[in-house]
C-alpha cells in the first residue's frame, strides 16, 4: 500500500472525470461522482484522493461539504483519512461479500435508468396535477400530515413514511392508474434504496424538499412543484447511481 505523498496516475485522471454540480443536490451529485471514481478504480486501493481544496473547486462545493462526502466514504469503508506529512484521504481495497452478492442479485433484472426515468416521469406527474388542481380542505389535511410524519420519523422508521408520503402525492393526483404505476415502480426503488445507507444529511435535504413541495402544491403553483420534485428525485437518483450504477 502506497504511503507516499504522490496521488497516484490515478488521481492524476480525475478532472476529465469530475464537474460541478447542480446547486440544487450538491452534496448527493458530489457523493455520486466520488463514489464513481472509487468504484471505477480511477484511484487505485492504496492510493490518495486529491487534496480536499482541489476536490472541492472541482466540483463546485463547500469544503463543509466535501468532507460530508468523504465522511459517508470513510464510514462505508471506501476509504480512509491518514494525519500526517503524507496524510490524505486514501482508496481501501474493497472486500467483496454476502452484501455484494445481494446487490447484484437485486440488480440482476433491473434497468435502473429505466426505473429512475419512469419514476421521475409520474412523480412530476403527480405533483404538477395536485398544484394545479387544487386540493380540497381534506386532501390537503392528507398531505400536511403525510408530511408531518416523515418530519418525525426515527430513522428506522423513515424510509417507510417516506414512501406513504410520496404514494399520498400520487393517490392525491386524481388518477388511480398514476398511483398504481407509482406504487409499483416505488416497490423496486426501494427495494434498491435498501442497498444504500442512510445519510442524514440527504434526509435533511429531502424534508426540506418535501417542505418546499408541499407549499408549492398548497399555493397552486404547479411549475414550481414539478421543479422541486424533479430536484428531489434526481438527489436519490444521483445516490442509487453512485452506490449501485
Amino acid at each position: 500500500m502506497s504511503t507516499t505523498g504522490s496521488t497516484g496516475a490515478g488521481a492524476q485522471r480525475l478532472p476529465q472525470v469530475l464537474r460541478p454540480v447542480r446547486a440544487g443536490n450538491g452534496f448527493e451529485e458530489a457523493l455520486e461522482q466520488i463514489l464513481q471514481v472509487v468504484r471505477l478504480g480511477l484511484v487505485p486501493a492504496g492510493e490518495r484522493l486529491p487534496a480536499e481544496r482541489e476536490l472541492a473547486e472541482q466540483l463546485g462545493i463547500s469544503r463543509v461539504t466535501l468532507r460530508e462526502v468523504l465522511k459517508v466514504l470513510q464510514d462505508q469503508g471506501l476509504v480512509e483519512s491518514r494525519r500526517g506529512r503524507y496524510g490524505g484521504t486514501f482508496v481501501l481495497p474493497r472486500e467483496g461479500g454476502a452484501g455484494e452478492d445481494e446487490l447484484r442479485r437485486r440488480l440482476k433484472d433491473v434497468d435502473l435508468e429505466d426505473v429512475l426515468r419512469f419514476r421521475e416521469v409520474l412523480e412530476t406527474g403527480a405533483a404538477e396535477l395536485c398544484a394545479a388542481q387544487g386540493l380540497p380542505r381534506e386532501q390537503e389535511d392528507r398531505l400536511l400530515d403525510a408530511l408531518a410524519a416523515t418530519q418525525d420519523a426515527p430513522l428506522t422508521d423513515y424510509r417507510r413514511l417516506d414512501t406513504l408520503f410520496h404514494l399520498t402525492l400520487a393517490e392525491l393526483s386524481g388518477s388511480p392508474t398514476l398511483a398504481g404505476q407509482y406504487a409499483a415502480v416505488r416497490a423496486t426503488v426501494n427495494d434498491l434504496l435498501d442497498c444504500i445507507p442512510l445519510l442524514v444529511r440527504n434526509l435533511e435535504h429531502s424534508q426540506q424538499q418535501h417542505a418546499a413541495l408541499v407549499a408549492a402544491v398548497l399555493d397552486r403553483e404547479p411549475g414550481v412543484a414539478r421543479q422541486v420534485m424533479r430536484e428531489h428525485c434526481c438527489g436519490t437518483a444521483a445516490l442509487l447511481r453512485g452506490f449501485l450504477a
